[in-house]
């Protein structure tokens, strides 16, 4: 059954958009131009508005379902330019509530490219749709191509916004920068950095979009949808790279070869102080020596530069329970299917930032683009230690890899600065909800549990094969540019083999694909090797995300996607009448295996089992599929 948006509950919010937001603005005394579907536009806003609650929290059509809105003012909103001012960007020409659709988008930034040198605009592919998914490319020299940017030996940093494309505030700091670095006084940021900014990576889900998307968050105004045209979530998409956008991004980055990724998005969840939360994996993940880069010297610089700009800067974690702080955070450390999780996994620094969806779409821009800045900045004064760290993460090969984690308490509690809260018994739900009342609190020493205990590991093979006709799987690898190698003529080997039991498929379709699970029995076998063969070696710089993407207990490998799910598919079968006939050859011929047959009717589930006596000693014939439920890729002998 499909709900269709109640024609009554859209007219009472829109009739109270119209009663309570128009009011509000019009305490600045400046004028308002609205449209039929209730946008606010051409608003010139002062950059002193009256310090009201009222102001901020009448400006968007969903505010009257959100918890109290915070009134802020900050240094950053110095950044801002006013209508009249050439090179305004859309969202300032429109009262900082606002951000331009792709049309808009696309035209302002195509003409801030070629008014400059320092701009080149390259698309990198296109959506399902047909849309480009641009990238702008900004460096002092002009370049125009990857090679040209290897040789002017400056780090690269790629920024990418509209992941998920209602979470748009890096678009619109990202082109303020932008502006400010060719027609204002920050041309030097690019004097020993080079910016790769793509504004929008999610194009067709950044155009289906309505300001009724996105309830949690506080604009802009019309805000894109989550999901692509598919309905793929992007930031699920890493590892098995399904999307098209996702192919066409990790193309991009192997081709252009950043040195930092910023994914900037927007977070739910409960209510705090913090406006720009902004986390990366954990020191005991895949690439520690990035890590400590991120951890001792880009957190400290950039939030010290949020903090003077008037914001407030925070860690990525997550409440236990919403509902009881006390229960401590949660510290993240994702699996390669997240931009952070893979950017650990491919020893690519990768941050992610969360600014927090209650605070107002203004203040959320002006956070990104002072993060944005001082991340130009940090990576030109400390680009020698982050190649150092970069470089020393990929060249090293462990002797076992951690494929996953298990939850334990941080050495260490952490100052929380939150909201307070009530909770309270709801009539509608049955249960108790939580009121955020807007006024700060600090919630001293909370305690943290990270996934940050190692679990299941496995020791690192010379190489792992694949038989050429598991095309996708190899296609894939390539497609994250692993680099393989083809046998050009058959080979034999000692091989490790993985056998498959207690599978276990989702109870339902998870980003388009059936995932599985398994219990995993390694066997050595002589085994032959056709022409064709796929040998990938771990000893390279992505090593070891070809062992998260092929170990089949990895919780983002090959294998966990369905890509190898035909395998428990059973193809061949023998009649009763002929099982009959050869079990009592095998019994008569073989001694051992009458005595495990006796054994086995001990069980009397299996004694009064027809079909499964019978299975049974098929699988112990000749005529029994010797590749049912066995893993495809083989291990080279540790």
């Amino acid at each position: 059954m499909t709900m269709a948006r109640s024609p009554l509950v859209l007219s009472l919010l829109s009739a109270i958009f119209a009663a309570q937001a128009l009011p509000a603005f019009a305490q600045t005394d400046t004028p308002i131009t609205t449209h039929a579907d209730n946008a606010v536009e051409n608003i010139d806003v002062t950059l002193h508005e009256p310090s009201s609650a009222a102001v901020i929290a009448n400006t968007y059509i969903n505010d009257v379902i959100l918890p109290p809105a915070i009134p802020w003012h900050g240094a950053s909103e110095q950044l801002l330019h006013k209508p009249n001012t050439p090179w305004v960007t859309p969202f300032e020409q429109h009262g900082f509530v606002s951000s331009p659709n792709y049309d808009d988008t696309v035209t302002w930034l195509t003409k801030l490219v070629d008014s400059s040198p320092m701009l080149h605009m390259t698309s990198i592919g296109k959506s399902p749709q047909g849309r480009d998914i641009w990238m702008i490319v900004a460096s002092k020299e002009g370049a125009t191509l990857p090679t040209q940017l290897s040789t002017n030996r400056k780090p690269n940093v790629l920024v990418q916004a509209g992941i998920h494309s209602g979470e748009i505030d890096g678009k619109d700091a990202g082109m303020m920068l932008l502006r400010d670095i060719t027609h204002g006084t920050k041309a030097s940021l690019l004097d020993k950095v080079n910016l790769l900014f793509i504004p929008i990576l999610s194009v067709d889900g950044h155009e289906r979009s309505d300001k009724f998307n996105r309830v949690n968050q506080r604009g802009p105004v019309d805000m894109g949808w989550r999901t692509t045209a598919v309905n793929l979530n992007l930031n699920r998409d890493y590892a098995k790279a399904d999307a098209i956008e996702m192919q066409h991004l990790i193309r991009t980055i192997n081709i252009w070869q950043p040195d930092l990724y910023l994914d900037v998005h927007v977070t739910d969840g409960i209510d705090y102080q913090y406006d720009v939360t902004f986390g990366y994996n954990v020191k005991q993940g895949y690439s520690p020596s990035s890590f400590d880069w991120l951890e001792n010297i880009y957190r400290p610089e950039v939030e010290a530069a949020l903090t003077r700009q008037g914001h407030i800067p925070g860690p990525l974690v997550f409440a236990i329970d919403k509902s009881d702080m006390s229960k401590g955070l949660s510290w993240w450390n994702p699996s390669a299917r997240y931009s952070n999780g893979y950017g650990d996994a491919r020893h690519l620094p990768t941050i992610l930032i969360e600014n927090h969806s209650l605070k107002p779409f203004k203040q959320r821009v002006l956070g990104t683009y002072v993060m944005l800045e001082q991340t130009l900045k940090t990576v030109a004064k400390h680009s020698t230690q982050l190649k150092s760290a970069i470089n020393s993460d990929k060249y090293q090969h462990p002797d076992k890899l951690t494929l996953t984690w298990k939850r334990e308490l941080q050495p260490k509690g952490w100052d929380f600065k939150g909201i307070g809260y009530t909770t309270e018994h709801s009539n509608i739900s049955g249960k108790d909800v939580v009121r955020w009342n807007g006024e700060p609190k600090l919630y001293p020493q909370l305690p943290v549990l990270g996934n940050t205990k190692a679990d299941i590991q496995v020791t690192r093979p010379e190489a792992y094969y694949i038989p050429p006709q598991w095309t996708h799987a190899i296609n894939t690898l390539e497609l994250h540019g692993i680099r393989l190698e083809t046998l050009t003529n058959p080979k034999t080997l000692m091989l490790q083999h993985y056998q498959l039991t207690d599978v276990k498929f989702g109870a339902k379709d998870y980003e388009s694909r059936q995932t599985a699970t398994a219990t995993v029995n390694r066997t050595t076998e002589k085994t032959r090797l056709p022409k064709g063969t796929v040998k990938i070696s771990t000893a390279q710089p992505l090593g070891q995300l070809a062992m998260l993407l092929l170990e089949p207990q990895a919780p983002d490998s090959l294998f966990y996607w369905g890509e190898f799910n035909t395998i428990f598919t059973r193809t061949e079968y023998i009649e009763d009448y002929a099982v009959e006939v050869m079990a009592a050859k095998m019994l008569a011929q073989d001694p051992q295996l009458k005595a495990d047959f006796e054994q086995a009717l001990l069980d009397k589930d299996f004694a009064n089992d027809s079909r499964a006596r019978l299975s049974w000693f098929y699988k112990r014939s000749p005529y029994y599929d010797n590749q049912y439920q066995q893993y495809p890729v083989m291990r080279s002998i540790d």
